[in-house]
């Protein structure tokens, strides 16, 4: 069930660098950098659209490695290279028939505040800096890259009395846990 005065979120905004990943930048020989995801974000970020949120990547990088993460997790929304996300998320989101304040988002880092400021339901990694964390409605115990957004999406879910569905799926009933 429903949490009372739960926000009405439809929508699931990512940052890339800090949230899907733990924020540290590789580079081989060749000069090519390379990112590491949690498959535990995978799973929850597909339960999350299959249950009918959206989700949307938005970072100020540009990186195959997350159009590539992204194609593979049917995430048809990826905003790269972003240097005003309120204002390319915004308009990702408009023609969606969303609104700021149906999006929850999930940042690290300062460029996350003005967007996280503005959304619906604010997220911040356990990894965040501490300005990220003060705007922020929840906080979570894994830092980025390390299953924070399973952690948001399974909050998420449960706000929206969704989460049972998802274990019952796994043959998991609520009193088992």
């Amino acid at each position: 069930m429903a949490e009372r005065n739960s926000p009405d979120i439809r929508g699931l905004c990512l940052d890339v660098d800090g949230v899907l990943t733990d924020g540290r930048l590789s580079w081989d020989d060749a000069g090519r950098s390379g990112r590491v995801f949690h498959v535990h974000d995978g799973l929850a970020i597909d339960w999350y659209q299959q249950l009918g949120g959206v989700v949307l990547i938005c970072s100020g990088k540009t990186s195959a490695a997350v159009a590539a993460r992204a194609a593979e997790l049917k995430i048809p929304h990826v905003l790269q290279g972003s240097r005003d996300k309120v204002v390319d998320v915004r308009g990702c989101i408009s023609p969606l028939g969303l609104r700021l304040d149906q999006l929850a988002v999930m940042g690290d880092d300062l460029p996350d505040v003005p967007l996280m400021k503005r959304c619906g339901f604010p997220i911040a990694v356990a990894s965040a800096v501490e300005e990220v964390k003060s705007v922020a409605r929840l906080v979570t115990r894994q830092g980025g890259g390390d299953g924070a957004v399973r952690e948001a999406i399974e909050h998420l879910l449960r706000l929206s009395g969704k989460w049972k569905g998802v274990l019952e799926h796994y043959g998991i009933g609520v009193q088992e846990l």
